[in-house]
């Protein structure tokens, strides 16, 4: 894959302007394809520091990632639904959805190769299946292809907004209005790659619907709905309004980067609590819901009683 940009500030690095311009690559990628000989100013192989001029020809060249075989591993799913087309799962929290930066075992996609016959190759041999992700610590229903057309249709409904997402959510503080919509572009936190924030230039438009379910003095419940599907979406929205998830290690972490409070959870408490969809083959309308997982339940039992 090959990508030319035209430098638009003088003095710039090399490896600022590229991170810059492509957000979904971290710093340190970048970084590793610019000493691989894989970025060129005016076709000449440049290093990270080196300052660009306004106009010059920046090209980067991202090569095909090397083939690594995923296997089948025999990994429990807790299966809401399945037929020839679809599989919709509850995923536990922990479980990563597809091998990524050497994680290559344990995840969703090793569990569904071993449970279908066939998934959806039109995300490739790393992804098959996957239409949609949830992060690591977060639970709940997720949707996966068993073929092509079925993918295809699923990804339809998601951009074009008619697949419903709705999650739950245990935040800090007690929000106030009992609904709202938290909108802000989402691109990569300048200050932290691994993060994601609410930025003003190269982001990616995000809409999060939110409502109260219940209060509970210094925590809140919510139900949010997704109008778009940004990575880490609910979880910076909420932030930037100031009522980060509970548990979030990422967001909902003091001035010292340690979690805030002590629950016996691991991770955010965030659930996928249902999904609304077409079937791609039927047509049917079709929603499917998860129970909140049983450590999401006690912690709610605990700050009640607070």
């Amino acid at each position: 894959m090959k990508m030319i940009f035209a430098a638009d500030k003088a003095g710039e690095r090399l490896d600022v302007f590229l991170t810059r311009m492509q957000p979904e690559f971290s710093r340190s990628h970048v970084q590793k394809l610019i000493a691989s000989g894989n970025a060129t100013v005016n076709q000449a192989v440049r290093k990270g520091n080196y300052k660009l001029k306004a106009g010059d020809a920046v090209e980067l060249s991202v090569p095909e990632p090397e083939n690594t075989e995923i296997l089948p591993e025999d990994i429990p799913l807790d299966i809401l639904y399945e037929d020839k087309d679809i599989i919709v799962i509850n995923k536990a929290r922990g479980m990563v959805v597809h091998p990524a930066a050497g994680v290559f075992s344990g995840t969703l996609v090793n569990a569904l190769m071993h449970h279908c016959d066939d998934l959806s190759g039109i995300n490739g041999e790393i992804r098959p299946g996957i239409v949609h992700r949830l992060d690591k610590d977060t639970s709940g229903v997720m949707v996966a292809a068993k073929n092509d057309q079925a993918h295809l249709s699923l990804a339809k409904q998601i951009q074009e907004k008619t697949a419903f997402r709705i999650y739950q959510a245990v935040v800090w503080g007690n929000i106030k209005e009992e609904s709202g919509i938290i909108r802000g572009d989402i691109g990569r936190d300048a200050s932290d790659r691994k993060k994601m924030a609410i930025v003003r230039e190269n982001g990616k438009p995000a809409v999060t619907h939110f409502r109260v379910l219940e209060r509970f003095g210094e925590y809140t419940l919510t139900e949010c709905r997704l109008e778009t599907g940004r990575t880490h979406q609910i979880r910076v929205h909420m932030t930037y309004i100031g009522h980060p998830v509970v548990g979030d290690p990422k967001y909902g972490t003091d001035r010292h980067g340690r979690v805030r409070g002590r629950f016996a959870i691991k991770g955010q408490a965030l659930h996928s609590a249902s999904l609304e969809l077409t079937h791609p083959a039927t047509g049917e309308r079709l929603r499917f819901a998860a129970p909140l997982p049983q450590d999401m339940q006690e912690l709610i039992k605990k700050i009640r009683r607070r």
